[in-house]
């Protein structure tokens, strides 16, 4: 990798570890927020769906601007776009509820729009061979940002009360959010692709032998448990607990655990281990739910959260760098690059889909505590599946850098 090339990879790492700092101000408490104002979990799931569909349709439309026009402004609409979602917020309050399903549309928007052109740059910037370490990086700013984000935004809140906090959170998010567009300008304008290909997700996942269809099957399975995971745990530290800094500090101890194990796989994670450290960060993430079956609450919350944080990236690292490497294979993927990160979010899209609706469906049936823990067992043990379906692909990798 070039000189300029580092550079700009640190600018991009910059930018999204003020994006992620944002979003982490703000998101962490977003659920809690609406579930103040009503607590029903269906209605978190419906904005959540809300979400994933806006993320996957503004994925495959807005893949047209990103190849053929300039990629930045794509970026740079996605985190203002993320900043009008909080003004938003803010202008309804206790009303927010009522506007579900527009809000969780804006909001994923802003998710695709930002995602969509940040995974192509990433991709541009990096290589097969440097790929693990970046996405080390980015992980470990994750990491951070979710260390210093919650902490703060829970002290904010149990500091002004009566939903001044909140208020006072979203406002600081909107700060940071436009520092990260003022800082996205030094970002160079990236070379324009040919054509976009409308259909190509579709005719590849059709295509017989294609690597893809495994990897697709792979990012499913992981989207099943994100899907429903990315809100509840949030919800039951903060039922459980009931303080909003109590939630902070959750967070707070699972991404300092997150930042070393992200730092740690960063620094050793090589691609021949991919295929055993895939498995062993699979069965973790399920052992690590069993002591929810005993009991919920912020102990048992706390246990699992940090045992998560501590596998989870032997298990994202190789479904990262997999689906990159398939795009960097020869010359003809590598100039459908957008094509295929739009089918790399659309599976994952389909997956969060499948997990929440699976998630509403069980829930209109009974809410109890336990019909809940068993539903987390059965969804958090999706990455197996992953793993089944794409140990081809990571055997083959790690007979290629024996």
């Amino acid at each position: 990798m070039r000189g300029s090339e580092r550079g700009q990879a640190a600018l991009l790492l910059a930018v999204g570890g003020l994006y992620l700092l944002a979003t982490v101000l703000a998101g962490t408490f977003l659920n809690v927020y609406l579930w103040k104002s009503r607590q029903n979990f269906a209605m978190i799931g419906w904005f959540t769906v809300a979400q994933q569909l806006a993320v996957g349709l503004s994925f495959w439309l807005g893949g047209k601007w990103v190849k053929e026009r300039n990629k930045m402004n794509a970026l740079r609409l996605g985190i203002a776009v993320s900043g009008f979602f909080y003004l938003l917020v803010l202008w309804l309050r206790g009303d927010a509820i009522h506007y579900i399903w527009p809000l969780g549309g804006v909001l994923g928007l802003s998710i695709g729009l930002y995602w969509l052109a940040f995974n192509i740059v990433f991709f541009e910037i990096t290589d097969a061979k440097n790929r693990d370490f970046y996405n080390g990086w980015m992980g470990l700013l994750g990491s951070l940002t979710g260390i210093a984000g919650p902490w703060v935004s829970g002290w904010m809140i149990s500091r002004w009360q009566g939903g001044q906090g909140y208020r006072m959170v979203f406002i600081l998010s909107l700060c940071i959010y436009g520092l990260a567009a003022v800082l996205s300008f030094g970002l160079r304008k990236r070379p324009r692709g040919e054509a976009y290909l409308w259909l190509e997700p579709w005719r590849e996942l059709t295509r017989r032998c294609s690597p893809w269809r495994p990897v697709a099957a792979a990012l499913v399975f992981q989207g099943i448990r994100e899907g429903v995971f990315s809100f509840l745990i949030g919800l039951l530290v903060y039922i459980a607990a009931q303080e909003e800094s109590k939630l902070g500090q959750f967070a707070l101890l699972t991404s300092a655990v997150s930042l070393i194990s992200y730092y740690a796989a960063g620094r050793w994670f090589k691609p021949r281990a991919r295929l055993g450290g895939m498995l062993a960060g699979s069965l973790l993430l399920i052992a690590f739910l069993l002591p929810l079956l005993w009991k919920v609450n912020f102990t048992t919350l706390l246990i699992m959260g940090i045992g998560t944080s501590l596998c989870l990236p032997l298990y994202m690292l190789p479904m990262l760098s997999t689906s990159f490497d398939l795009m960097g294979v020869s010359e003809e993927s590598a100039g459908k690059r957008v094509e295929l990160v739009v089918l790399r979010e659309l599976s994952l899209m389909s997956g969060r889909l499948l997990g929440l609706l699976i998630f509403i469906a069980v829930l209109s049936l009974d809410q109890s505590l336990r019909t809940i823990t068993l539903l987390m067992l059965l969804l958090g043990a999706a990455p197996l599946g992953s793993w089944v379906v794409v140990r081809g692909l990571l055997n083959l990798n790690t007979q290629k850098h024996s």
